[in-house]
């Protein structure tokens, strides 16, 4: 069955495609009021509008979202790996709540958002290696995350005693109150600071909180291929949640470091190879170093400055979006540089002498005059 295409975001929100922050966030408001749920109940054109205008604002309030969905369209904004509302509610939570929130308070959408909040997302550098990129490697990592409290069990409380129920907010974590709009608006309670709970004797470890800030490793797997930038999530290993929250991802930024000769180039790997003015006249059989160890070269006579052989397979490993190895590698670039001696001893310079005698040099030089007169007419 055919999918309903989605409408532009700018015709969505009747503004365009130069318009400003602030412009857009005045049209945004504007819908947002007109179809909020608590204003037409039980419409469902109404709250399809809604959300509709939510995702068009999610994306053309942000400068890189909007960058992309300007140059690639829809898929710019809901391709593989992107998530138009990372960091708006949360894998399975409502991406509206959130950036509506930002206008009207904390669930201005009605009703209680209830649950346990998930844990914050964490950042780390991992330093390897040319080869370690392309072969894959196993690492361990020692970083510091929000674990929870041991002696209270992630409650808060002195081991012994127990949390009760906040008296003002009757253990919901939320307050309701109506706007000048009429409209309900829900922001978290004062006293609990949406917890729900009070912690009447703090537990000495967490002093409250919950959580403690420990060091922790953990191992990950680099999958072969990756490049320098990339970047590898490890669900659940962020800061556990407060009140027995989800725990956060943390995402580990890969740094490869340079190669005293390679050179990576997409999925192939360039390699200088200098020979010498010999070499590169009668030819030579070479053994060229790869990632994959030595491998023989065959320099015909004649070989020029600059000439390309290429080592198939002898490079990086093709890998999908997941970090999967798709079975094939690509090339290595052997590009001929041929060095001329900048000192020579005296039977060098003899030979070399010799050599360009045998050369014809005077007959080029004849030549070479010849040419001139041709343009001076001398």
């Amino acid at each position: 069955m055919a999918t309903e295409a989605k409408r532009d975001y700018y015709e969505v929100l009747g503004v365009g495609k130069s318009a400003s922050p602030d412009e857009i966030k005045k049209a945004y408001r504007k819908l947002a009021m007109q179809y909020h749920p608590d204003r037409n109940p039980g419409n469902v054109e109404a709250e399809n509008k809604f959300k509709e205008a939510t995702e068009a604002y999610e994306v053309l309030s942000n400068d890189q979202k909007r960058r992309m969905y300007d140059q690639f369209g829809h898929a710019g904004s809901s391709g593989q790996g992107f998530d138009p509302f990372a960091g708006f509610g949360g894998a399975g939570g409502d991406p509206f709540s959130t950036i509506f929130d930002a206008f009207f308070g904390q669930g201005a959408r009605g009703g209680s958002r209830g649950g346990t909040r998930q844990g914050a997302d964490l950042r780390a550098d991992l330093v390897i290696s040319f080869e370690e990129a392309i072969f894959g490697t196993e690492k361990e990592l020692d970083y510091r995350r929000l674990e929870s409290c041991g002696p209270c069990g992630g409650n808060g409380a002195e081991p012994g005693t127990e949390p009760t129920r906040c008296p003002k907010c009757q253990g919901s974590g939320e307050m309701r109150v109506r706007t000048f709009l009429n409209m309900v608006t829900v922001t978290t309670c004062d006293q609990c600071n949406g917890r729900g709970v009070i912690i009447p004797i703090p537990c000495k470890t967490c002093r409250g909180e919950g959580r403690v800030r420990e060091t922790v490793k953990r191992k990950l797997t680099v999958p072969a291929g990756v490049d320098d930038g990339m970047r590898i999530r490890i669900g659940g290993a962020g800061d556990s949640g407060p009140s027995g929250g989800s725990a956060g991802d943390l995402y580990v930024n890969l740094r490869v470091q340079p190669h005293d000769f390679f050179v990576r180039e997409d999925n192939n790997i360039l390699l200088q190879l200098p020979i010498n003015l010999v070499q590169a006249a009668l030819g030579a059989q070479l053994n060229v170093p790869t990632v994959d160890g030595d491998e023989p070269l065959n320099v015909p006579a004649g070989t020029q400055d600059g000439t390309v052989f290429t080592l198939r397979g002898k490079g990086v490993p093709y890998i999908d979006s997941a970090g999967r190895n798709l079975g094939r590698r690509g090339d290595q670039m052997v590009v001929v540089k041929v060095r001329v001696p900048t000192k020579l001893n005296d039977e060098q310079r003899e030979l070399f002498q010799k050599l360009g005698e045998t050369m014809g040099m005077d007959h080029f030089e004849q030549k070479e005059r010849g040419f001139w007169s041709k343009i001076f007419g001398s």
